[in-house]
């Protein structure tokens, strides 16, 4: 296990994220979590604030680092959820990072789909997610309990990297299909994200309930 550290300068702090040297999907920080992390400040700084004061829940949020990101740059309550196996390193960084960040943090056990689950969450302002369409058989839960989290007036703010390999495609494609049926969707310009922390290969989109 070893550390990594992301700097957010406008707020003058960073965060320790630590991380395994090599594991599954949520043992590692990956670039879309740190291109979401690095949008959400240049946001921040802009007119479309979205953070300061809001409650923020993150799904599948692995390492924590964008969630944590939301809570270092002004949101009040940040709920950082994933799969059980994977809620001891959240709590480290959440704990690790807790210093730095103005709001409440804290980790919950979420299994997408999961009613009960789900149900303990209380509406958030705003939902983030970074890559986290992987699997086929995880869509439509994923879907779902974005569903079950939002009201009319939250924003989901998701990102993934793009990946040509296996049935990639058709996954993205899927989960997009499912989300316009209750989601209106834009997509963020390239432009728009952080000006060294972007890639071609990385999106960006904006969801909201219809």
């Amino acid at each position: 296990m070893f550390t990594r550290e992301i700097d957010f300068e406008s707020v003058g702090r960073s965060l320790q994220l630590k991380q395994e040297v090599e594991g599954d999907v949520g043992c590692v920080v990956w670039d879309a979590a740190i291109v979401l992390a690095k949008y959400l400040e240049v946001r921040e700084k802009g007119k479309r604030k979205l953070l300061k004061g809001s409650s923020v829940v993150e799904l599948g949020a692995g390492t924590g680092c964008v969630g944590l990101a939301a809570a270092l740059l002004g949101a009040s309550h940040v709920t950082l959820t994933d799969l059980p196996e994977l809620l001891p390193l959240l709590k480290i960084n959440c704990a690790q990072n807790t210093p730095n960040i103005h709001g409440v943090a804290e980790v919950q056990q979420l299994t997408w789909g999961n009613t009960h689950q789900i149900q303990a969450i209380e509406v958030p302002d705003v939902i983030l997610l970074a890559d986290c369409i992987y699997y086929g058989e995880s869509l439509e839960p994923l879907v779902s309990t974005v569903r079950s989290l939002s009201s009319s007036t939250t924003t989901v703010i998701m990102s993934y990297e793009l990946r040509t390999d296996g049935n990639k495609p058709e996954l993205q494609r899927k989960f997009f299909d499912l989300m316009e049926e209750y989601f209106t969707k834009e997509r963020i310009p390239e432009q728009e994200h952080h000006s060294t922390y972007r890639s071609e290969d990385i999106l960006i989109y904006e969801f909201r309930k219809r």
